[in-house]
């Protein structure tokens, strides 16, 4: 059965010269359509992940190709049963990912795009060092067997990550192969490992969530959730609504046995931030959701409860 909600993520490395003329337009044809989510745009391009009827996705992903240098734009489709978000933001960046290198132009050097049907054969090389480019908790539910996790909070630690452990990493190996969720860090990690020098640099073309939807299940290798930058909080390997929710304190993924602690509170804390929150924290998020539980009670939408990917 097909879903009500479809949902887009996309990205795209363009030159933008004016992208704040830009936003206005990409604004208005998405609330003409009812589409919400996130879209980022910078002088290097557009990001973000968008939801809507299946008709008012179309809509604006044909809008969004009329921008320059997006023809092409890639978008990795997928359904949800509610809303995946709550409201609309069309928001203007320095950066459409931050890495904190604003040197590196993606557009001109990065690694060799590998297509989802060569991706195991290349990580299970014995010459690969294969490396999960995304933040730990992101790791933490789920990833391909032997990667690497570099245990970085922000894809900003990145670079200072690899530069700690180069030479340990690339010991008697010939290549990197890196993934992550949707493709777009890893054209910068890629990016950033060319100029560092490494001249062997694999991606998995279109990140995870591309190699789900191509890869046919019985031969998937990925082990886990995969976490999604929206209500859906986590995929299972057949793209449906995961088993993880979102603490809405530190916006991490909790899984049902994390559900299990003392230290999970619905809607205030979880196992991972309990100790963190002090007094005053942890009674503004039991208001917020005690008026979350009215709002869902009277058939409404709470705007607090929402998940952005900023």
């Amino acid at each position: 059965m097909t879903l009500p909600f479809r949902t887009a993520a996309l990205y795209q490395f363009a030159r933008f010269d004016d992208p704040a003329g830009l936003r206005d337009g990409i604004e208005a044809c998405c609330r003409a359509h009812g589409v919400q989510g996130t879209l980022l745009l910078a002088h290097e391009g557009i990001n973000g992940t968008i939801a809507g009827s299946p008709a008012a996705i179309d809509a604006v992903i044909a809008h969004l190709r009329t921008l320059p240098g997006c023809a092409d734009l890639a978008v990795k489709y997928a359904w949800a049963p509610t809303e995946p978000f709550h409201r609309l933001k069309v928001r203007l960046k320095r950066e459409i990912v931050t890495m904190g290198q604003p040197d590196l132009d993606p557009l001109t050097d990065v690694g060799t795009y590998v297509a989802p049907e060569e991706w195991d054969a290349l990580i299970n090389r014995p010459d690969t060092v294969v490396i999960d480019t995304r933040n730990d908790y992101e790791v933490a539910i789920g990833t391909f067997p032997g990667a690497i996790n570099p245990e970085t909070r922000s894809f900003r630690d990145f670079p200072a990550w690899f530069r700690a452990n180069r030479d340990q990493l690339t010991a008697g190996k010939k290549k990197v192969a890196m993934f992550c969720t949707g493709g777009i860090r890893c054209e910068k990690s890629t990016a950033f490992l060319k100029a560092e020098g490494i001249e062997e640099v694999y991606h998995l073309q279109g990140g995870i969530l591309n190699y789900l939807e191509k890869m046919p299940a019985d031969q998937v290798s990925w082990k886990g959730e995969c976490f999604v930058f929206d209500e859906r909080v986590a995929v299972t390997p057949d793209l449906a609504p995961g088993t993880h929710v979102l603490c809405r304190a530190c916006r991490r993924p909790v899984s049902p046995e994390e559900r299990q602690s003392p230290l999970y509170e619905e809607g205030i804390s979880c196992p991972a931030c309990h100790a963190d929150l002090d007094d005053d924290k942890r009674a503004r998020l039991a208001e917020r959701h005690r008026q979350e539980e009215l709002a869902r009670k009277r058939g409404e939408r709470h705007v607090g409860a929402r998940m952005d990917k900023d």
